[in-house]
């Protein structure tokens, strides 16, 4: 099937349907309130694109390359970016809803994620060398076996972080943050 390049264009208040986007690649574009919650993304490019209060719930990306993709205030619930072309993999996120998306083993190596709601996400087995994590809600976050050094948690909250588990060298955090790696010792913090 043949690939379909699309450049320089802007797509507002669109609603794309299951099969409309597939095998097409985009390359600095600006999608601005669309909503993409019913595509089946299957072999799509982002490349130098950005995303503005965009809804993407339960989309289901299957080899999406995600080459410098920005979103902001986006609603992404339950999406498994680990199923995203690997190679030259760069995103940030503001104002983002993530809740319940899997991130488990991709390479995240200085990803900002800033004002984002990140409630049960997936992070195991991730590399999160450098990420920044700025007033993120962190409940329930899964970082089993992740890689966070250098990552920076000093202004979110809620996180629970097994210190044996995740590599956090030179990891950033506050002092009331200090809680969620004490967690699994079952100390009472005052």
């Amino acid at each position: 099937m043949s690939t379909h390049y699309i450049l320089e264009q802007e797509f507002q208040n669109c609603h794309f349907e299951q099969d409309a986007i597939k095998h097409t690649e985009y390359e600095k574009c600006l999608f601005d309130r669309c909503d993409f919650s019913r595509c089946d993304f299957l072999a799509v490019s982002f490349i130098d694109c950005v995303f503005n209060r965009c809804h993407f719930d339960g989309a289901k990306i299957n080899y999406v390359a995600l080459r410098t993709a920005r979103f902001n205030h986006c609603s992404m619930k339950d999406i498994n970016f680990s199923m995203c072309n690997k190679l030259l993999f760069d995103i940030a996120f503001h104002h983002c809803v993530l809740d319940f998306s899997k991130f488990y083993t991709l390479k995240l190596k200085g990803t900002s994620f800033i004002h984002c709601s990140l409630i049960a996400v997936d992070f195991m087995n991730a590399d999160l060398t450098e990420v920044v994590f700025d007033q993120c809600d962190l409940y329930r976050a899964e970082f089993a076996k992740a890689i966070a050094n250098k990552a920076n948690f000093k202004t979110s909250s809620n996180y629970t972080i097994d210190p044996e588990q995740t590599k956090l060298k030179k990891a950033i955090f506050s002092p009331s943050g200090l809680k969620g790696l004490l967690t699994k010792h079952d100390i009472v913090v005052e």
